[in-house]
């Protein structure tokens, strides 16, 4: 008799770094998965879906135009409780700080269904940066069976905030085990990125820029995209590329700022496999994704973090990554060392990757089995 666990996901972050955990516990004849989407990113979680290969079970469909967090919460919690109902499950496995993982959550708790949460103990203490994943995530770990924490400094996180010490498990980061997918994937056949068909890279280090969070929106992300200009301008062998999310507060000041440099590419949001292709190619990343943080030691890639705090606090402490804010004259003067010193970029890429070995998915199912399989 195989055991059912329920896999909740919601946006493209967490459709990559559960696809491998589901396809562990798929592989695994001791559990029965459900895969369960609330639809977050409807279009981006499609693309990871046929990545790995993969579809949901069960597909909630839940956002809605003009939708705030307070009305898609709710309803999440709603559509999950019901879907829960139904498949009755051993436990709900839900992903690091979204409202879709928070919802789950809560939703599990009220029904007294076990919660495994994959990536526990990351913080910043800060509830303003990350806002709102910050709540989310310190909300989650407290009411859950098992606390997946993907390095040691998240393990303590989570006994500094007294969570039993039999509840945590330090077993790496997934993300290492679907980069090791999806890298396989493009180094046997070459992606094509829309928006760079016919532009000739040859000869050009290319610095890789992601730029999106909340917290920058105003004059700290224009004085961010005044630094990605001039940094373009001093250096002809540098080329950006730049992928822009579609958020009007992104996309407006991102076109007016930088548009139509002829050494700046604004293409539109990548699939997973092409920002894979990207991580692997580029010389350099600028960035203030959380994701790319664990992503870029992968490939030995520098990382400049344009936030002024992170939970992802090992990339930093190895000196694969650097806290640079949007404060324009510290970027240039931390890209500039890299273009300039070969020793300052040796300085920055890491001996050993700080987040994990590629395992972690089947450690997961490991623990699993022996907590819930009598």
């Amino acid at each position: 008799m195989t055991t059912r666990i329920a896999v909740c996901i919601g946006t493209r972050p967490e459709a990559i770094k559960m696809a491998p955990l589901y396809l562990a516990l798929k592989d695994d004849e001791r559990f029965d998965p459900i895969l369960f989407s609330t639809g977050q990113h409807r279009e981006m979680l499609q693309q990871v879906f046929a990545v790995f290969g993969i579809q949901p079970d069960i597909d909630l469909e839940v956002m809605r135009p003009n939708q705030t967090l307070a009305s898609l919460t709710s309803l999440l919690i709603e559509k999950i409780s019901g879907s829960l109902q139904e498949l009755n499950p051993a436990a709900v496995l839900v992903h690091g700080d979204t409202t879709t993982c928070f919802s789950a959550g809560i939703a599990s708790f009220y029904q007294k269904i076990k919660i495994g949460h994959v990536e526990a103990g990351l913080r910043t203490y800060n509830f303003e940066a990350p806002w709102p994943e910050e709540m989310n995530r310190r909300l989650i770990d407290p009411i859950s069976e098992w606390c997946f924490a993907p390095t040691e400094s998240s393990k303590k996180h989570l006994l500094d905030e007294r969570i039993p010490p039999e509840k945590i498990y330090n077993v790496g980061n997934t993300v290492v085990d679907a980069l090791n997918i999806a890298a396989e994937k493009t180094r046997s056949e070459t992606p094509v990125i829309p928006g760079l068909e016919k532009v000739d890279l040859s000869g050009k280090r290319i610095i890789l820029v992601t730029g999106h969070r909340r917290e920058s929106f105003g004059k700290p992300f224009e004085d961010f995209c005044g630094s990605l200009l001039t940094l373009a301008d001093r250096h002809e062998d540098v080329v950006l590329i730049y992928p822009v999310h579609l958020n009007p507060k992104v996309q407006e000041p991102v076109n007016r700022i930088i548009g139509g440099h002829d050494r700046i590419h604004l293409i539109q949001p990548v699939e997973y496999v092409q920002m894979v292709y990207l991580l692997d190619q580029c010389y350099f990343i600028i960035t203030d994704s959380g994701g790319i943080q664990e992503e870029a030691p992968s490939f030995g890639k520098p990382a400049l973090v344009t936030r002024e705090t992170t939970e992802r606090p090992e990339a930093v402490q190895s000196g694969a990554a650097k806290l640079v804010g949007t404060d324009p004259k510290l970027i240039l003067e931390s890209a500039e060392k890299l273009l300039t010193s070969k020793e300052a970029y040796n300085e920055m890429v890491p001996a050993k990757n700080p987040y994990g070995d590629g395992k972690t998915s089947q450690r997961i199912a490991d623990i699993l089995a022996e907590s819930l399989i009598k």
